[in-house]
């Protein structure tokens, strides 16, 4: 996890504060430290199943990252943040969201099949771990929200951006996750139907991504 961090610390003094990306990456690096944090306190049912989680989660996010720098393609879930990046009218809340949708709605299942093929364990082995690190997110998105939504005066229930945040949900997307998980486990010795179903989840989480990176005026 130390080089996990490291990257992303690395990435922060790189990009422009402004950034959509650098946006994102300020947000998952709190997350990352507060789950390295509870790893070392023992705050896990097994601490290393937790840590291998962490790592192959954050290793897809950096694979869109390079993509991107490289001039490839990143997945379909993380397109719309790496085109939109620069828009002018795009406030950060969105762009933290965003990237927050794509690494929770499609990464995540497909680091769970990634760490229980590494461990050699069903999902349920990873399930008590999954909520805790689940709790862990929930509650540092609310913090996110605070910190990055605008002044009072915007607040008013008709302003697009309170409409557009609240109709996205971190708890509903880590359920679809932990659900598309164990569909896609279930599922691994018919590789024709693993792949077109991740090919799916990832067209569908992008398009989420799309709406929330709506400009506002």
């Amino acid at each position: 996890m130390a080089q996990v961090l490291e990257r992303m610390r690395a990435l922060d003094r790189a990009l422009p504060t402004d950034d959509g990306v650098a946006v994102f990456n300020r947000v998952y690096l709190a997350v990352t430290e507060a789950v390295a944090e509870r790893v070392g306190d023992g705050a896990f049912e097994d601490p290393r199943a937790a840590g291998e989680l962490d790592v192959r989660f954050a290793r897809r996010y950096f694979t869109a990252v390079d993509a991107d720098a490289t001039g490839l393609r990143p997945p379909a879930c993380w397109r719309p943040l790496f085109q939109l990046r620069r828009h002018p009218r795009i406030r950060p809340l969105q762009f933290a969201l965003a990237g927050i949708n794509a690494h929770i709605g499609h990464d995540l299942a497909l680091a769970v099949v990634d760490t229980c093929r590494v461990l050699e364990c069903e999902p349920p082995a990873l399930e008590g771990d999954f909520d805790r690190i689940g709790t862990l997110l929930t509650g540092l998105e609310e913090g996110i929200r605070e910190t990055l939504m605008p002044g009072p005066d915007l607040l008013d229930i008709a302003d697009p951006l309170t409409h557009l945040v609240g109709s996205w949900s971190l708890e509903m997307a880590r359920d679809g996750a932990w659900a598309a998980a164990r569909m896609l486990w279930g599922a691994r010795r018919l590789p024709d139907v693993t792949e077109e179903f991740a090919d799916r989840l990832d067209a569908s989480v992008g398009l989420i991504g799309r709406c929330l990176l709506t400009p506002l005026g």
